[in-house]
């Protein structure tokens, strides 16, 4: 008894845990352990420590190991399915895109047969054929599309004229004139349509706008000023290179109905025309074209550098393209 009273003693100064009910072989292990200390083992060289939360954790490294593999897969093309299995994801059947004029209707793949989409033809050639290969019931517009070396941003290379075709364009063209009540008995022999001052002004306020062309004088234009941009983004706003800023307006009415038409650039550099209808016929279509081509070479830059004009193409309104030989210099 002598000895375990000793042994429990010595475990109280330790504060260890036990009392009289444990056995001697008890309370001596206690103090055994107690006395031995305890040593941490140190993580190996190459072991990584974790926290136990948060982006330095185990489970954070784990999931970025798993997204790096993944990405390495897919990277790869690897299909293969991650669990265990080897069977292969099958994938659908590559889409069959049809070429353009698969999509096209039957009318226009008819004529467009006879087309060489590698050949560049002269433009009375051109002109007959696109005559030919309107697939349209209606008396369609014959279009002619030149793209030129040009940059439209610079203000000298920004190509912007009229031009009269001797046949005219096949349009009813409605003219506007707002000039002083001088000139209104002039306009009107001259073929205007709509002509007025102050009564005109009323019907832009109004935003009536019944007519195709609109001439001003001079004097006249600082009152369009506050309608430039009901007008301009039309193409009506009057303009002295396009020649419906005049003083002698029954000379500009009767160009206009005469068959004077204003062309620009666009900012792909490109210029479209309408030269006339079907109805016209080859001979009419190509005088049109001859006059187009004349002053559109009148218009070069003198800065320019190289070739004046790149492509040529023509089409009905809803005929296939036809590719013209560059004549243009």
């Amino acid at each position: 008894m002598a000895k375990k009273a000793d042994l429990l003693a010595e475990a109280t100064k330790l504060k260890l845990e036990v009392t009289e009910k444990n056995t001697i072989a008890e309370i001596e292990a206690a103090i055994a352990g107690a006395a031995t200390p305890v040593v941490e083992e140190a993580p190996a060289e190459n072991e990584e420590t974790f926290a136990k939360s948060g982006k330095r954790s185990a489970k954070s490294a784990a999931e970025a190991e798993a997204k790096a593999e993944k990405e390495a897969r897919k990277e790869a093309g690897d299909t293969t399915p991650q669990d265990g299995s080897e069977e292969v994801i099958k994938k659908g059947p590559k889409p069959v895109t049809r070429p353009v004029i698969e999509r096209r209707g039957k009318s226009y793949r008819k004529v467009a047969e006879k087309v060489e989409t590698s050949t560049l033809y002269s433009l009375k050639d051109a002109v007959k054929l696109a005559v030919e290969t309107n697939p349209a019931k209606f008396d369609a517009s014959v279009e002619v599309h030149v793209r030129l070396n040009v940059d439209p941003r610079q203000a000298d290379q920004n190509i912007r004229a009229t031009v009269s075709l001797p046949h005219g364009t096949g349009k009813t063209v409605r003219v506007a004139v707002f000039a002083p009540e001088a000139d209104h008995k002039a306009a009107k022999e001259a073929g205007a349509d709509v002509i007025g001052d102050e009564t005109f002004l009323a019907q832009l306020d109004k935003e009536v706008l019944d007519f195709d062309i609109l001439v001003a004088t001079p004097q006249y234009m600082p009152k369009l000023g506050k309608y430039a941009r009901l007008l301009g983004p039309r193409g009506l706003m009057p303009n002295p290179k396009s020649g419906t800023v005049a003083t002698d307006v029954a000379k500009a009415v009767k160009e206009a109905k005469a068959g004077k038409v204003e062309y620009r650039v666009d900012k792909q550099a490109i210029v479209h025309l309408g030269i006339g209808k079907v109805s016209f016929g080859a001979e009419k279509l190509t005088e049109n074209a001859e006059s187009f081509f004349e002053s559109l070479t009148s218009q070069k830059p003198s800065s320019l550098k190289g070739g004046y004009v790149k492509t040529i193409s023509m089409s009905t309104t809803m005929g296939p393209g036809i590719k013209v030989e560059n004549f243009v210099n």
